[in-house]
């Protein structure tokens, strides 16, 4: 943070967030209607992290894949929703400056790890339905490791320029950040001065994570669906696109409402508008991922009541 002397120094010590509703009534409603998607989205979450982790039918790089983007949901859900929880009921809605700056760094790091990641699964559906008979020899498990661990590295490393530059931006006051949780553009469009050069940063590093990740998904879509129009069988042009409409359900649900809050200037930004848009990538995904994947999988539900009648055995 920059002050008149060019001292590193900030004056603003914490924020305030202002969350949706300052009525008691409305925000106990809020609490219990976000307190039931919390404790969903873990539950969900964790159930299918279990279930591949216990049943090694599951051991495949598509179930390695959806384990660690369930990983991801729950981490994504829990760096937001328990603080907005607490605050929903606490009379003091501050967060400190370093618990902000850590908050949009985790926060960011994720989000953006997300957005790589739908493309490595994307890549593996795209194998499964192009390269059947090559699929396991594509797609070992020594390269499904090293690109878990790349989109990791990589999500993790360009968040951390993103909250260095918002970050270190001068924060004079006010300190009233009009969201749920530290947004990078929330808390951008409280500094004392102008933001144009970050802005323009997060949009080259918005475009990389963002645009290209999507741009190699609609790509493997395209090569996918050419390979569906082959298929003679309609059972089996069927089959393939249900193992491929679960990813692009929430891919949807998630790059859109990203593309709409990272994608446009300050000069556009609505605070109202920006907390309802993003509780689809922070809140509804995480919550709807589970849901998709196992409502619409077979083998998830036979691993689940594989795990249900051991369970009772041993009873």
């Amino acid at each position: 943070m920059w002050t008149p002397s060019g001292q590193n120094n900030s004056w603003v010590s914490e924020f305030i967030l202002l969350g949706f509703s300052r009525d008691p009534m409305t925000n106990q409603i809020l609490f219990i209607a976000f307190l039931i998607l919390y404790l969903s989205s873990v539950l969900g979450n964790g159930l299918i992290i279990t279930l591949v982790c216990l049943d090694t039918h599951l051991h495949t790089p598509m179930y390695f894949f959806l384990c660690i983007l369930s990983l991801l949901d729950l981490g994504y859900i829990t760096t937001t929703l328990p603080q907005m929880l607490v605050h929903l009921l606490a009379h003091s809605q501050a967060i400190s400056f370093g618990g902000c700056w850590m908050q949009m760094y985790i926060f960011g790091a994720l989000g953006l790890t997300e957005c790589i990641f739908f493309a490595v699964m994307a890549y593996d559906r795209y194998v499964a339905i192009c390269y059947p008979l090559r699929y396991t020899v594509i797609l070992n498990w020594h390269l499904c490791i090293q690109m878990a661990a790349g989109t990791w590295a990589i999500g993790f490393f360009f968040s951390l320029i993103h909250t260095i530059f918002t970050m270190n931006l001068p924060y004079c006051g006010p300190n009233i950040v009009n969201h749920y949780f530290c947004e990078g553009p929330s808390v951008r469009s409280l500094a004392c001065m102008d933001t144009h050069l970050i802005e323009l940063v997060d949009l080259v590093i918005s475009v990389f994570m963002v645009v290209t990740p999507l741009s190699l998904i609609v790509a493997s879509y395209v090569r996918i669906a050419l390979s569906i129009l082959k298929i003679k069988s309609t059972r089996g042009r069927c089959k393939a696109f249900s193992t491929c409409a679960s990813h692009l359900t929430v891919v949807t649900f998630f790059y859109v409402p990203a593309i709409y809050i990272y994608m446009r200037p300050n000069s556009s930004y609505s605070p109202e508008r920006d907390k309802q848009v993003s509780l689809f990538y922070n809140v509804f995904t995480a919550f709807l991922n589970p849901v998709v994947y196992s409502l619409r999988n077979k083998d998830i539900k036979g691993a689940f009541l594989k795990v249900v009648c051991r369970s009772r055995a041993t009873l």
